[in-house]
């Protein structure tokens, strides 16, 4: 198994990706704690790890806040003995143009999207520093990569912060064995881009921009997750991981 006697903690765990990432590294063998407020879908996700015969624990977590974080972090350890890996998996989207973009709107997407990624990073180096070396996973978007006309400026800049913010982690804390690289998915079918898939034109114009003519399926980013959660990308530290079937490519 590519995580046997790891532990890893995954925000946003409760749906989508972050969901599709929890069930696959309890199935390689990791023992895994899912921060989200969803809690009835949080718990049915680790109840479903368990009855697969996998360890999981669902915890209340509103990634915004660091005190919640602190006490989510602390949770992992005292049940399972330590903290390898952290997946910054939780995030919100967002469509308007500058000009209708309000203060409340920015403020809350880059809350969510950068200073979550910020303050489970600042709650999970201690723990991962007493394990001897760990992987911090930041999921960001081919957006925080390239720009686009119709997605928000504050889910882009969001992203591009998170591309950054790993890149800083990265160089701050490789002499500890604690690993950062950022994922880049292009659109994916979670519930994020539910009601763009479902408007025609939009949908329409989604896909003429992604050459392999599809969106992706959540473990096809799950994968790679699970590729930089492992020891097989022991090399790997500072990287952007590009899973969006060739969006930028162009």
């Amino acid at each position: 198994m590519r995580l046997e006697g790891k532990v890893a903690f995954i925000s946003g765990g409760a749906q989508g990706m972050g969901a599709v990432e929890a069930r696959m590294f309890a199935a390689e063998g990791a023992k895994v704690a899912i921060g989200d407020l969803l809690s009835e879908e949080g718990r049915r996700v680790a109840a479903d790890i368990g009855e697969a015969g996998g360890e999981a624990i669902f915890l209340e977590l509103d990634v915004t806040s660091e005190t919640q974080w602190q006490q989510a972090i602390a949770a992992t350890v005292a049940r399972f003995g330590k903290l390898d890996i952290l997946v910054n998996n939780a995030g919100i989207g967002g469509q308007s143009t500058i000009e209708d973009t309000t203060e409340e709107m920015w403020d809350r997407v880059m809350d969510v999207n950068a200073k979550g990624v910020f303050l489970g990073t600042k709650a999970a180096i201690p723990e991962m520093r007493r394990a001897g070396g760990g992987s911090v996973i930041n999921i960001s978007s081919q957006l925080g990569l390239v720009g686009v006309d119709n997605s928000s400026p504050q889910y882009q800049a969001s992203k591009g912060a998170v591309r950054l913010l790993t890149k800083a982690t990265a160089i701050q804390y490789a002499a500890e064995g604690i690993r950062a690289n950022s994922v880049h998915p292009g659109p994916i079918v979670t519930p994020m881009t539910e009601s763009g898939r479902a408007d025609p034109e939009r949908n329409r114009l989604t896909l003429s921009r992604i050459p392999l003519g599809r969106y992706g399926e959540p473990e096809d980013v799950a994968y790679g997750v699970l590729f930089l959660a492992s020891d097989e990308s022991s090399f790997m530290t500072g990287s952007e991981l590009v899973i969006d079937g060739g969006w930028t490519a162009q």
